[in-house]
């Protein structure tokens, strides 16, 4: 059963999808369905002995294309709608080992060209709102996967935290003339605290308002709505701050750091000059060995709460020694 149901006290939807209580949980490394099929060996996702990057639709999708069939009747209150969509997979490598943080520039250069077609094709599908590209990865976020990896969701809708930042991102536009991401990256650069790395065309930094231990934000300097507006040069760097980001985090407590990875970029129909993508990164370590743990304040009141500053967070990734 996959399906949307309105929540009407926060005003958006929630996706249920049942089905998913099935999907491949922690397998064994012998059977990981997400290496290469090797002669012999079980056969996988992947009919082939070796790839590069691989893109398919997801065995256990939260969207579908075409939807299945409602199976609640909604009401006025509570409304029902299709789960349209398309959920994809993104194979970064056939080594299981490897992560992201490992894989040279050219690769992720690649990558970033594989994210780049998946955003306009499925973002020039009728129904399709948002193209969600995003990454989970490790225990701490709860992956079930361990085979490096990312996915991409293609929403019929826009989801509430993109929403909310494009309202924002209007309003300020209407009463102050100007980009609100153009001029928190200003404010950024300025304060110069909080910046952890940066070249010509990005700039990656831990906001001033990190919810998240050791939260980082990617920037392109120039005003762009989303990836596909990327010149080659500007991917070029984008891939080599990328991965000067995520071997910083990986130097940080001497392990591969956990991480959810989310591209916010403008919604894939009509026209949204007041946005300006971005990659946020959401880690779960506030320690090497604590996590930072979403209870009652944060999970029921929406209110983050925060045991370091952004500028020591800042800091430790620059790979500098804190009095925290």
């Amino acid at each position: 059963m996959s399906e949307l149901r309105w929540n009407p006290q926060l005003r958006q939807w929630v996706i249920v999808a049942s089905h998913r209580q099935d999907r491949t949980y922690k397998p064994p490394e012998d059977f990981c369905p997400l290496c290469p099929t090797l002669p012999g060996a079980f056969p996988t996702e992947v009919p082939a002995e070796d790839y590069d990057i691989v893109v398919f639709e997801n065995k256990f999708p939260s969207l579908r294309m075409p939807p299945p069939p409602l199976e609640v009747e909604g009401s006025e209150l509570y409304r029902t709608a299709p789960a349209e969509g398309i959920c994809e997979v993104v194979l970064y490598s056939p080594d299981h080992h490897t992560t992201l943080s490992r894989e040279p520039v050219t690769r992720i250069r690649n990558l970033i060209a594989v994210w780049i077609d998946r955003c306009r094709d499925l973002g020039s599908l009728p129904n399709i709102k948002y193209v969600l590209v995003f990454e989970n990865k490790g225990d701490a976020v709860g992956v079930t996967l361990h085979h490096p990896h990312g996915q991409i969701y293609a929403f019929p809708f826009i989801p509430p935290t993109i929403a909310a930042e494009l309202e924002s991102a209007r309003e300020h536009h209407s009463t102050e003339g100007q980009c609100l991401y153009c001029r928190i990256l200003a404010e950024e650069r300025g304060a110069g605290l909080r910046i952890i790395a940066e070249n010509d065309q990005f700039c990656a930094f831990v906001p001033f308002f990190a919810r998240y231990p050791f939260e980082v934000h990617l920037y392109p300097k120039r005003h762009v709505q989303s990836l596909p507006e990327l010149s080659d040069g500007e991917q070029e760097s984008l891939a080599s701050l990328l991965k000067e980001v995520l071997v910083k985090y990986d130097a940080l407590f001497g392990f591969t750091l956990p991480y959810m990875m989310v591209l916010h970029q403008a919604p894939a129909k009509g026209e949204h000059p007041y946005y300006h993508f971005h990659f946020e990164f959401y880690p779960l370590n506030r320690a090497a060995d604590k996590l930072k743990y979403l209870a009652s304040v944060e999970s029921g009141a929406g209110t983050f709460i925060t045991d370091m500053t952004p500028e020591d967070q800042a800091a430790k990734l620059r790979g500098e020694k804190t009095s925290g």
